[in-house]
């Protein structure tokens, strides 16, 4: 993981600094240039377009740069500036009229590079920000983590490595942790043990505790980990299966959002549980009408073997309402069905609860970080009747397949807990300003934000 340095770090050398301007203030600072200077930048075409970058030189080469804001500056302003400048220098953004903290994410994750099997490449140029709130850092410090999980291959990341990050991570801010594992997670987990069953490498599930002020709100967060999924029996065709690292990508975002949470001490507790397994194919995996228990006592019909991941989260759904959290997120890279609805840069979000919805939506578009509200419609829900079991785990119909899928985790969040639901792509198909090419966090900063909301909203309500 590579990351922008932090502006306290000491430098070798001096470092050039880096203008940003909007457009109405391009021509007062060309008014207060030399002529040389201001000949050159007009004659590059610089008006303060968004994101643009020109070049200042001076009698010993480069000098510095012009950064263009445009009219409202975003992350992604920021976020492709290191492949505008010369490498072999030091950079420094100087304060301007932007937001200090949305530059530093912006350059942060442009410069994310996965690097752990690969030769090290040539060095970016280092941009330090004036002034970047350690709320930005830290952000910038889990969605990264987030995106190493999400990236790395699934022979080196099993069930086991899963909980062993998640391990790592919530023993670092003292959280209180528990790893579920063989005959107990058969009997208290049944449906994520019948996932899991296909493979050598045994599922298992991590859950951990953070907080213990009881007046705080509590916090359930649960993540789909499926380290690989092959699809099981109902196997999947062989292009479909060349991003299935990434499938454990809810995962990675929920432990991204308790690293945030937790580094920044806010006032909330935290109850995480993180499903990890591997979906293959053997003498042991379930088979396509199979019928297995869940932790909430529902049989399920195994309509397809191909849809695992919601078993995984029906035990952890029902596990965490249990507590009776203020609110209950989970993540996943569930269906093909919302990236056909809504494509690969807008996940699904699907809520019991109108105030929690609105608190993550209106934090997305704050984060430039959006997510879309897909309805839990009820008219689709017989579709899930099964001749045989409570329910079947996929409808019996080929249409709104995200819905359905969330009306089944529906079927084990009781009435009345908070609850949302979050259908994430997790990856990146190409590279943009601020989005390397590879896995994503996506839905992890607007989360966040909802949940600084809340705090916020909580503390300010205490006696």
């Amino acid at each position: 993981m590579i990351l922008t340095p932090d502006p306290q770090t000491s430098h070798s050398g001096p470092r050039l600094p880096i203008r940003a301007l909007r457009p109405d203030a391009v021509e007062p600072f060309l008014a207060t240039a030399d002529t040389p200077t201001a000949a050159s930048v007009r004659m590059q075409g610089f008006t303060g377009q968004a994101s643009a970058v020109v070049l200042l030189h001076g009698p010993n080469g480069c000098s510095g740069a012009l950064l263009g804001l445009g009219d409202r500056p975003t992350q992604a302003t920021f976020g492709d500036l290191h492949t505008k400048l010369p490498p072999g220098a030091e950079w420094s953004l100087l304060p301007g009229d932007y937001d200090p903290g949305q530059a530093w994410l912006g350059i942060a994750l442009g410069t994310y590079r996965f690097e752990r099997f690969r030769r090290p490449r040539p060095p970016l140029p280092r941009i330090s920000v004036d002034h970047a709130p350690d709320r930005a850092r830290h952000l910038a410090s889990a969605i990264c983590f987030a995106r190493d999980l999400i990236n790395t291959p699934a022979n080196h990341l099993g069930p086991s490595d899963l909980a062993d990050a998640g391990t790592t991570l919530a023993e670092r801010y003292g959280a209180a942790v528990r790893r579920i594992r063989g005959a107990e997670l058969e009997d208290g987990y049944p449906a994520v043990h019948a996932v899991g069953a296909g493979s050598e490498r045994p599922p298992e599930v991590l859950q951990f505790n953070w907080g213990s002020d009881s007046s705080h709100p509590l916090i359930s967060l649960c993540g789909k980990g499926v380290c690989f999924d092959s699809g099981g029996y109902d196997l999947k065709p062989s292009a479909a299966m060349l991003r299935m690292k990434k499938d454990m990508g809810g995962a990675a975002i929920a432990l991204g959002v308790a690293q945030a949470v937790m580094a920044l001490n806010l006032p909330v507790r935290l109850d995480v549980r993180i499903g990890c397994v591997e979906n293959s194919v053997s003498g042991h995996a379930m088979r396509p009408l199979d019928i297995i228990r869940t932790r909430a006592g529902l049989n399920v019909e195994v309509g397809n073997t191909d849809a695992e991941g919601r078993l995984v989260l029906a035990d952890l759904l029902a596990d965490a309402a249990d507590a009776k959290p203020h609110w209950l997120i989970d993540f996943a890279t569930l269906t093909g069905a919302a990236r056909v609805a809504l494509g690969p840069d807008l996940p699904a979000l699907f809520s019991n609860d109108d105030a929690l919805a609105n608190g993550l939506l209106a934090a997305g578009t704050a984060a430039d970080d959006p997510l879309w509200r897909l309805p839990l419609w009820q008219g689709y829900e017989s579709w899930l009747d099964s001749p045989t079991a409570d329910l079947n785990s996929v409808a019996s119909k080929p249409f709104a397949g995200a819905i359905i899928a969330a009306l089944f985790l529906r079927r084990f969040v009781p009435s009345g807990t908070p609850w949302a639901h979050i259908d994430t792509y997790a990856w990146n198909d190409s590279t943009r300003a601020g989005k390397p090419e590879g896995g994503e966090a996506q839905a992890l900063h607007a989360t966040f934000g909802a949940i600084e909301a809340l705090a916020s909203v909580s503390t300010t309500k205490r006696p």
